[in-house]
């Protein structure tokens, strides 16, 4: 038998566009001082790879669409 979910539950395949980091101006610094040091192509390479990391840890390609779309790229 299948269970209806709550109308307050949350959606797995819709962006969180609300804050949900703890701290967040504590993960911003971090994120700059992981950078101070690097140069130009180093840090571009180094978001590159934190992007792809995030990706792979959320997983669902739906999410990542609309993740796609709310930053700025192509299909928008």
């Amino acid at each position: 038998m299948l269970h209806a979910m709550p109308t307050d539950a949350p959606r797995h395949d819709a962006l969180n566009r609300t804050p949900n980091i703890p701290d967040p101006d504590g993960f911003y610094e971090e994120l700059i001082e992981s950078q101070r040091l690097l140069s130009d192509d180093e840090a571009q390479l180094m978001n590159c790879k934190l992007i792809l990391l995030l990706a792979n840890h959320v997983g669902d390609r739906a999410v990542l669409t609309q993740a796609l779309k709310a930053a700025g790229g192509a299909g928008k």
